[in-house]
């Protein structure tokens, strides 16, 4: 893809993964346009970087997820990537009394919601990309956080598809494959040992300019061209605490 001109919807651009590519892309010369339940937050984007456009959308909500597609379609028409990068993850077990209507949370908003926004999306005649944010856990599990693992490897496998899907329209399919980063996501403290989003989002720009359509960094490299013997290895290793 072009790094610059383009019109770009990240969604969850806020924190994180997200908002390290929104402030790239920026840097890049490009429109940004990011969404998000807390209007407080898209607001601290907003004063941090002026030219972002904001828009207040709760992607767990199927009527919220067909509003943004028709808020974009009628005022940014032009919109020509779609980045689906919003994801949470929670630490549970299936022994757990809420394990249910945490996994449903999960599931929805990891699956469901950027499944539904790419099906909308794809009828953008502008569209030109869609990247998605997978994870290094779609390989190999980590038991902390079963469902978050499941919903990666499923996200891949649906990335996969889709890039041999959307040939015929033309429209790229670039996966990002972070490892774990030292984010928020899961709980606050528990990623700060792990390294720096500004490390990772350097790396895959990087890829970009290179041309490739499986972005990795640290660990998400190793497992993506680990075999399986090597993936089951290092599943024991993770677990053998």
């Amino acid at each position: 893809m072009n790094l610059s001109n383009n019109k770009i919807l990240i969604t969850g651009g806020a924190s994180g993964i997200g908002l390290g590519l929104t402030q790239r892309f920026i840097e890049e010369n490009n429109t940004v346009i990011i969404c998000g339940r807390r209007e407080s937050v898209l607001n601290e984007v907003k004063a941090q970087f002026p030219s972002v456009l904001t828009k207040v959308c709760d992607l767990s909500v199927e009527a919220e997820r067909v509003s943004l597609y028709e808020w974009i379609k009628e005022n940014h028409s032009d919109l020509n990537v779609l980045i689906n990068n919003a994801g949470i993850q929670k630490w549970v077990s299936v022994t757990d009394a809420d394990f249910y209507e945490s996994m449903k949370a999960e599931i929805t908003t990891n699956i469901e919601a950027p499944l539904h926004l790419t099906s909308l999306f794809v009828n953008l005649k502008s569209l030109t990309t869609v990247m998605n944010v997978t994870s290094g856990l779609a390989f190999s599990p980590f038991a902390k956080v079963p469902v978050y693992s499941a919903t990666k490897a499923f996200f891949r496998s649906f990335t996969l598809s889709l890039r041999h899907i959307l040939k015929s329209k033309n429209i790229e399919v670039i996966e990002i494959i972070p490892p774990a980063l030292n984010t928020d996501l899961g709980g606050v403290g528990l990623h700060d040992a792990h390294p720096s989003v500004s490390s990772f989002i350097e790396s895959i720009f990087e890829q970009l300019k290179e041309g490739k359509d499986e972005l990795t960094f640290g660990t998400s490299e190793t497992r993506l061209h680990a075999s399986a013997e090597d993936l089951r290895n290092h599943f024991k290793a993770m677990h053998s605490n």
